[in-house]
């Protein structure tokens, strides 16, 4: 089969990323055509042959003109239709496996696949629950409040509750693009909408667009292979006075909704466990400011360091505090032997089973977060016993079976083929 993969980036940026250059590689690998398409940037590491991108659109510290510019583009991209059609001509692809498109990309590509295909196969992973929350994060930032106001089309919320970024600008935006393709309904030419939790699932089928076309597939784990450590993390930490299995890990973005503020008050109020930190993000000045005492921020790791880090935690943690989907960090932890201390929110519950790979707590509660951390951190016993469970799953004889890659992509091809 022709797979074109379209993504708003096309270089390493988060879960998405690691998603669809995982899944390329996969159907390559059983003897398919990938390409894809998405904005081009000078860290793009994936092509299509005439190669047709999108102009970078950055929203952080763009100029006044460009600015005046976006909103016709972020609700929809005559550019990205433009664009996307000789991929389409040149590619003659039999599947387009859509991800993360909205405000960059746009759903207008669907319009245009339609329009030089009709049966072309449509796909689309929902990574987040933006088609049903104009924010995407199922969050009210100002508050922090986890929220589902919008989930059943009442997209004014979004605007009244300033969501995107806590803007009221940017929120109207968000709220004009959500009502623009719900009064067109452009999702209803999506032939599948892949979700890869349970919870996300429920979220999209409140939208009458996309029900009855979701299903629950949970992300692929792909087995990195040997364990490579250039990265020295190891020594650092030994130079430090921190041994194997002697520390809790956090690693991914060091941002609010990931509960990482409530993670830094368990860490204040309990000096005497050490916690190391591997990520970046819009609080590495807090956590650098506990750097020091019992906090160590081994900044941002990849590749062979961060699974040693992962590997050597005693267990890591996940505090989240907003709608998670299928979080590769559970994953990663639990397939490494190390478990998880995760907050039951999202799709982490379906992840985690408490007391045998992990331990599950309320989020927005730091009593209940250092409740969790204490009792796993103090009782050594039934850590050796939740490593080991996770040890056996990564074995494939455990409690926790995630689809290798081959097993996921197998999955994939039989919906592409509808």
């Amino acid at each position: 089969m022709r797979i074109l993969i379209v993504n708003k980036f096309l270089y390493p940026n988060g879960g998405s990323e690691t998603y669809i250059f995982g899944l390329g590689r996969g159907l390559q690998a059983l003897g398919h055509e990938v390409q894809y398409f998405g904005m081009e940037h000078e860290g793009r590491i994936v092509s299509n042959r005439v190669q047709s991108y999108t102009e970078d659109i950055e929203f952080h510290g763009a100029g006044m003109a460009q600015k005046l510019t976006y909103p016709a583009k972020i609700i929809y991209s005559k550019e990205a239709r433009r664009k996307i059609r000789p991929v389409l001509e040149d590619f003659q692809p039999d599947a387009v496996h859509l991800n993360n498109i909205n405000f960059q990309i746009t759903p207008s590509v669907i319009d245009e696949i339609r329009a030089w295909n009709p049966a072309c196969r449509i796909v689309y992973t929902a990574h987040d629950a933006q088609w049903v929350c104009p924010c995407h994060m199922l969050r009210i930032p100002s508050t922090g409040e986890f929220c589902t106001r919008c989930i059943d089309g009442a997209y004014i919320n979004c605007m009244k509750n300033r969501c995107i970024h806590n803007s009221r600008a940017r929120s109207i935006f968000g709220t004009m693009e959500a009502e623009f393709y719900k009064k067109r309904g452009t999702y209803r030419l999506v032939d599948t909408i892949i979700c890869p939790s349970e919870f996300m699932n429920r979220m999209l089928s409140h939208n009458p667009q996309l029900k009855g076309r979701t299903v629950t597939l949970h992300n692929f784990y792909e087995n990195k292979g040997a364990l490579q450590d250039n990265s020295g993390a190891e020594k650092e930490l030994l130079d430090r006075g921190i041994s194997k299995r002697g520390y809790v890990l956090y690693f991914g973005r060091f941002s609010r909704e990931k509960g990482v503020h409530t993670l830094l008050q368990v860490c204040r109020d309990n000096p005497e466990i050490p916690f190391v930190f591997a990520g970046r993000g819009e609080l590495e000045d807090e956590v650098n400011a506990l750097s020091g005492a019992n906090v160590i921020n081994m900044g941002f790791c990849s590749g062979g360091g961060m699974q040693q880090l992962i590997r050597n935690a005693a267990f890591t943690v996940l505090p989240s505090e907003w709608g998670e989907n299928c979080p590769y960090s559970v994953m990663e932890s639990q397939m490494n032997g190390t478990p998880v201390v995760g907050t039951a929110i999202g799709g982490i519950p379906e992840l985690i089973e408490d007391g045998t790979t992990g331990l599950l707590c309320r989020p927005f509660d730091p009593a209940a977060l250092t409740d969790r951390i204490r009792a796993l951190w103090y009782n050594k016993n039934l850590q050796r016993e939740l490593q080991a469970n996770c040890a056996r799953s990564a074995e494939g004889r455990g409690a926790v079976h995630y689809d290798t890659l081959e097993e996921y992509c197998g999955k994939m091809l039989k919906i592409y083929r509808g």
